[in-house]
């Protein structure tokens, strides 16, 4: 029996259901939407830095959602998964930089297939929605709509598991350097994707059923796509300045780097030169130094001896113990008020709240010990996960800090900035993804958090890339990576909550339940417009 079309329409242009109890016809074979999701794939990958040409992303997600329309479950599968296996195969290509291709295979085979499975919903959307909400209406708002939301909610699932989940592929992360990146001010990263797929899904659909030549209908995907383009930052309010010394040493701090004793504090310590005589207010090193501080007199003294001659307290990190338990802490070394040789419990700190799975902490080890005892041996201690407030105060300055991968998770950055935070600082530690565009994407992110947030940003790497980014996005000074160096300077406060701070979890969760339920409601709709079986 020959396939139905996916679209017709009346006398009058208007489109009209698919027949109830037909599957819309595929704008592709299955031979021709492998190789486009292939493409869509090259393609999105390109949208992320280091190439990060952020016009690639909307192609990428015309050519998925095309390749989706009238596939069934496994052709959708299949559909994703030559989409997901190959564009986390290139975006984290970078995990081979150290510990070779079986831990970039697992992640890549992880995330691939997670995106295959969660991505059976948007084509079960484009069968369902046609056939409940026939129309202009369900075909140029709730199809789209609901394609959107269905693809935004993948993106929290797979920022959620396992293991914490990864953050790290959300399409609105693509837009830093776009005349978009204001727009996530007023809606967060993922309302920003929401948008963004709409556009793209409205659009298709316009041309699909020939609605696109009457102004009315035509108007949906162009109005969102103007809203994307010029609506300005949120404003957050002035709240003085503060004059900052960021410091990127260039030390040997990757985890397999040879070193002698004290090598990483000296390569801080010799690059923090500029930053001494420069009157700052504070001084930021990145993650990572030799050893524990509180545990260390002779590290404790060279971090008091860099904090008394900069004249500022010095914002660090280091793995330190507390508990019984192994913690990535940031601290605020300010001699002038604890003393030279601090206490833990005298020094404000903060320990990172989502430790790297496989990175910094082993997940059901004995169980992975089976699998890959030699790689998991690598590991030899587990960084256990942070519960305090991401914030340290400098003089009367609430000061908002993320550590290393915590700037993908949403809710650290909220919560920082909720508590008053009034500048951001990011420290992090690149030096095992050296050569690579790890640190690339990464800022990529820290750049979007600023603009989100209305908040300066300070982004200090050991190796680098490091930026101080204005709360518009945009660079105010920077060292590229492999250099060490100093940046320095002063510092814009901002202070007030942008909508994207107060809603941005809340278009997570909404659009995660709001785009299953509204594919189960438009699927039992569907379900009762099929005709009675014929006797």
């Amino acid at each position: 029996m020959t396939a139905t079309p996916t679209t017709l329409q009346d006398p009058h242009g208007h489109p009209q259901p698919t027949p109830p109890n037909r599957r819309a016809r595929a704008v592709m074979p299955l031979a021709v939407a492998l190789p486009v999701a292939a493409a869509a794939a090259v393609l999105m990958d390109l949208a992320y830095p280091e190439v990060g040409f952020w016009p690639a992303a909307f192609a990428a997600t015309g050519l998925l959602l095309l390749a989706l329309i009238g596939r069934s479950v496994w052709g959708a599968v299949a559909v994703g998964a030559a989409f997901g296996l190959l564009f986390f195969g290139l975006l984290v290509s970078w995990t081979t930089r150290y510990l070779g291709p079986v831990p970039w295979a697992a992640l890549t085979v992880v995330e691939g297939t997670l995106t295959a499975v969660e991505i059976i919903p948007l084509a079960l959307a484009y069968r369902w929605v046609p056939r409940a909400v026939p129309g202009p209406v369900g075909r140029l708002l709730l199809l789209p709509g609901l394609v959107a939301a269905l693809w935004t909610g993948r993106e929290v699932l797979l920022g959620a598991w396992p293991y914490g989940g990864l953050p790290w592929a959300r399409l609105g992360i693509t837009q830093a350097d776009s005349p978009l990146v204001q727009t996530v001010s007023w809606v967060g990263v993922s309302g920003l994707t929401f948008l963004m797929v709409f556009t793209v899904a409205a659009a298709i659909e316009a041309i699909r059923t020939g609605l696109w030549r009457r102004p009315l209908p035509a108007a949906v995907p162009a109005v969102t796509a103007l809203v994307l383009v010029l609506v300005p930052a949120f404003p957050t309010t002035p709240a003085g300045t503060m004059r900052v010394g960021a410091v990127q040493g260039n030390g040997p701090s990757g985890y397999f780097d040879q070193r002698t004793v004290g090598a990483i504090a000296r390569a801080q310590g010799d690059a923090t030169g500029p930053v001494l005589d420069a009157d700052v207010d504070l001084v930021v090193w990145p993650e990572g130094l030799d050893a524990d501080p509180f545990q260390t007199p002779w590290l404790a003294e060279y971090l008091s001896g860099i904090s008394t001659r900069a004249g500022a307290p010095l914002l660090a990190n280091a793995a330190t113990t507390s508990g019984g338990n192994i913690y990535n802490t940031s601290f605020l070394w300010d001699p002038a008020t604890t003393g030279a040789t601090p206490r833990r419990e005298q020094t404000q700190t903060h320990a990172k709240r989502h430790p790297v799975p496989f990175g910094e902490y082993v997940p059901d080890r004995a169980f992975y010990t089976l699998l890959a005892p030699d790689l998991v041996g690598l590991l030899q201690r587990d960084y256990a996960h942070g519960t305090d407030l991401p914030v340290v105060t400098v003089g009367s300055v609430p000061v908002g800090l993320a550590i290393c991968f915590d700037v993908i998770y949403d809710e650290v950055i909220a919560e920082s900035v909720t508590a008053g935070a009034e500048l951001l600082v990011f420290q992090t530690n690149n030096a095992d993804f050296r050569g690579t565009d790890e640190n690339l994407q990464q800022l990529a992110v820290a750049r979007i958090r600023a603009a989100e947030t209305g908040r300066t940003v300070v982004n200090v790497s050991t190796v680098g890339t490091s930026q101080i980014i204005r709360p518009d996005g945009s660079t105010l000074t920077g060292l590229p990576a492999g250099q060490a160096g100093a940046m320095i300077a002063d510092t814009d406060l901002r202070a007030g909550l942008t909508p994207a701070v107060l809603i941005g979890q809340g278009v997570s969760t909404v659009t995660l339940w709001g785009g299953l339920g509204g594919l189960a409601l438009t699927g039992a709709i569907a379900r009762r417009r099929r005709p009675p079986a014929v006797a």
